[in-house]
């Protein structure tokens, strides 16, 4: 079974179907461009209903001030670090999470991969995302996809998760296509930004569900 992280997550109802839908973590959005953005203390508070998941406080180049009002707010099991923080920042992010640090890195091509490296060990899972349109005001939740066959090259010991323009309609073949073992989505569960679909979250569950013969 591909484990699943629900991300973007906005209001009680969206965390209930994440539940549900069987997610291994729901995801928090804390940086205000996001139309998927919510403020520390609504994270906590959504946090609070997220039993049986890990949580995750998604950031962008956030400084210690807000990591700080994060874990306090939250507790979150990680923190996902989607911007341009290095190696250094992850090692000194971890002490504001109770299990550690996501480090998300933008992919569009092979070559791309190689800013995996410093990372693989430092972070205790990497996010391999999709890189965003020229100009864009956030790094990731476009909805973009592209050449997934090149994660299969991968040779890391850092767990690693596939994004970046899954849907439930691709998302089984994105998985066999990358070799991967757990995957996250925000835009490919939403009717709009920021809008997140039960009845899309349980489809693209059902589409990573082993098949009974």
């Amino acid at each position: 079974m591909t484990d699943t992280k629900f991300c973007g997550l906005k209001t009680g109802s969206d965390v209930a179907a994440a539940r549900q839908a069987g997610a291994r973590w729901t995801g928090y959005v804390v940086f205000p461009p996001s139309p998927r953005h919510v403020s520390p203390a609504l994270a906590g508070e959504l946090a609070h209903l997220a039993e049986g998941t890990e949580t995750v406080a998604v950031t962008v180049n956030a400084n210690d001030d807000l990591l700080a009002q994060i874990r306090d707010a939250m507790r979150p099991d990680w923190i996902q670090l989607h911007g341009s923080e290095d190696p250094q920042r992850v090692i000194a992010a971890r002490g504001y999470a109770k299990r550690g640090i996501i480090k998300a890195l933008p992919v569009a091509e092979e070559a791309d991969l190689a800013a995996a490296t410093p990372f693989d060990g430092v972070a205790d899972w990497l996010l391999f995302d999709a890189k965003p349109p020229k100009g864009a005001d956030r790094p990731g939740g476009w909805g973009h996809g592209y050449d997934y066959t090149i994660l299969k090259k991968l040779r890391l010991s850092s767990p690693w998760l596939l994004s970046g323009g899954l849907s439930p309609t691709n998302v089984l073949a994105a998985v066999n296509a990358a070799g991967a073992q757990a995957v996250d989505i925000s835009s490919g569960i939403e009717t709009a930004p920021g809008i997140k679909s039960a009845k899309l979250m349980n489809e693209f569950a059902g589409a990573l569900a082993p098949q009974t013969p």
